[in-house]
């Protein structure tokens, strides 16, 4: 019978996969969205803005806002410019404060 499972060294070993074809990353991928809080938005726009413009989970999207709300800031997105500056108009249209940056 041909064994499928190749063995281990022992049973707490997990051997690491070759990897090929890595996709290239992206040198513009380094900027961030980041939404502040404010006494008028409340916390269903937020996580509802939030879904739309960055396609997150709903769990991502609430935890992000209970952030905004007990932190006074989030980082909701990450990604190349272009991209981070429309997912912040998209925010920006219920009035909340949005800002695009570079990551450091």
């Amino acid at each position: 019978m041909e064994r499928l499972i190749p063995a281990c060294a022992s049973p707490d070993t997990i051997e690491r996969p070759e990897l090929f074809d890595t996709p290239e990353i992206n040198q513009d991928s380094g900027w961030i969205v980041t939404v502040f809080d404010n006494d008028f938005n409340t916390v269903e726009e937020v996580i509802t803005i939030l879904l739309v413009a960055t396609k997150c989970t709903l769990d991502e999207a609430q935890i992000e806002t209970w952030e905004v709300h007990h932190l006074g800031k989030s980082v909701v997105h990450h990604g190349a410019e272009e991209e981070c500056r429309g997912v912040a108009k998209v925010i920006g249209t219920i009035g909340i404060r949005v800002e695009v940056s570079k990551e450091d």
